[in-house]
């Protein structure tokens, strides 16, 4: 479906880098001043900040109208097309009344689809989507020109001009949420664990948000040892007797899974070898999930195996999730800042066996349950480093099950000084918590983690 972009009053809602992005393809491309009138127009909740002056003058200079500290009604009636942020809510008062009126609110990606013949492979899970994206990108690089963008930084919108060959999108809950028209070539879900209670209300919201984007595709992936995931494809009919349906993780007729210290390949039961667990650039379980994932979107699309293989040799982990930071007297540093919950921290802990590990965590606390994580640092942890509002809640939790060789640190850099005076052979920053107590967010944190590490002489 093309949209009819003439007379048509579009309200983007949030400034947001998506928003911004919308804005000038629309204006650039679409919506052009008609006698001194405005067609686009972005409506912002927050106070304007110094930062945003350099991005407001040039959209303004195109001929965007641009509002902060609230919603007018010069900006919000007579809208024929609203074009939504990620994590604007659902509950707020400007979006019930376009829906209300019947305005066609749609997201950033519904946009690029509808603007673009270039299927879309959308990538959503609780954890590892982000390194699954890039790693689906590296690997279809070889072959395409095939982007990572979406909820990894770069907004399909701005690519669309450049005709790409595929966009590899990461896929938020929010932006799954906001989407109704987005149909992909082909959707994976890396995994479900509870996340992002606060702004979709219910755990049922924050999984049926994600569960949008699977059936209208060409091809689903599913993570088979994902016990949630598994139910739901028992009682959704949509995959009966189709081929169209690939688990990672587990054999099946269609299935990429670990065997004999290997990944491998299977479509309509024909079997092939695709790489060696040791060749793997990426450590841990978690990692070989995404990189199954990689082989099966790689096999979809075309790609080699020799290219498959070369592609996941040479990959290397995004910024901030398990990222190996260096060698520093005998101890090797590990940044997994991206690690804002339990159970993304748990999968980063789980790759660690038979070393001596300090776990540097805290932050803002989620309030999710911390029997799992508990457990896990029983098994590989040899002492916690707490830092941040979270710290007695979790050395409770700690306690309570039975782990007291607890540290509690004010800052970062106190808290890595302390884990070198412990000579382990592992410090591993996961935090299993949001940063937002002691950071703008957790790139911040996890670049002050590797910033000081790096200072070591």
């Amino acid at each position: 479906m093309k949209i009819d972009w003439k007379n048509k009053k579009v309200l983007i809602l949030g400034f947001s880098l998506s928003g911004k992005a919308a804005a000038r393809y629309l204006i650039n491309g679409k919506l052009k001043m008609e006698n001194g009138k405005f067609s686009v127009y972005i409506t912002e909740q927050r106070e304007r900040k110094p930062e945003d002056e350099k991005e407001i003058k040039e959209l303004e200079s195109l001929g965007v109208k641009i509002e902060f500290g609230g919603h007018s009604e010069e900006f919000t009636s007579g809208v024929n097309i609203a074009i939504v942020s990620p994590s604007f809510p659902l509950d707020n008062e400007l979006y019930i009344k376009l829906k209300n009126e019947g305005v066609d609110i749609i997201s950033e990606p519904d946009l690029a689809y509808l603007e673009s013949d270039t299927p879309f492979i959308s990538i959503t899970g609780t954890n590892g989507k982000t390194t699954t994206t890039a790693l689906v990108s590296h690997i279809l690089s070889t072959q395409y020109n095939a982007p990572a963008c979406g909820n990894i930084g770069c907004p399909p919108i701005s690519l669309v001009n450049d005709n790409p060959d595929y966009f590899v999108c990461e896929m938020s809950s929010y932006q799954a949420e906001h989407s109704k028209y987005l149909q992909s070539k082909i959707a994976c879900w890396t995994n479900f664990t509870p996340d992002h209670i606060t702004w979709h209300k219910t755990l049922e919201n924050y999984f049926n948000a994600k569960a949008k984007l699977f059936g209208a595709s060409e091809y689903d992936i599913l993570n088979g040892n994902d016990t949630e995931l598994m139910k739901w494809k028992e009682v959704n009919n949509k995959w009966e007797k189709s081929n169209n349906l690939f688990l990672f993780d587990k054999e099946t007729e269609n299935s990429s899974y670990i065997k004999n210290d290997a990944i491998y390949f299977k479509r309509d039961g024909k079997e092939e070898k695709i790489i060696d667990l040791k060749d793997c650039s990426l450590v841990g379980h978690h990692n070989y999930q995404n990189i199954m994932c990689g082989v099966i979107i790689g096999k979809l699309t075309g790609i080699t195996t020799e290219n498959i293989r070369s592609a996941i040799m040479s990959f290397k982990a995004p910024e901030h999730r398990l990222e190996k930071v260096r060698e520093y007297n005998g101890i090797t540093f590990y940044n997994d800042s991206k690690a804002t919950n339990p159970e993304a921290s748990i999968v980063a802990i789980d790759s660690f066996n038979n070393q001596n590990v300090v776990l540097i965590a805290g932050g803002r606390d989620k309030l999710t349950d911390l029997k799992e994580f508990c457990n896990s640092v029983n098994k590989h942890i040899a002492t916690v480093v707490l830092i941040g509002e979270a710290t007695e809640r979790f050395e409770e939790n700690l306690q309570n099950n039975g782990f007291s060789n607890i540290i509690k640190e004010e800052t970062m850099e106190s808290a890595i000084d302390k884990s070198i005076e412990l000579k382990p052979d592992v410090v591993l920053l996961s935090p299993a918590c949001a940063s937002f107590d002691m950071f703008s967010g957790y790139e911040e944190r996890g670049k002050i983690f590797k910033d000081y590490v790096l200072s070591k002489r």
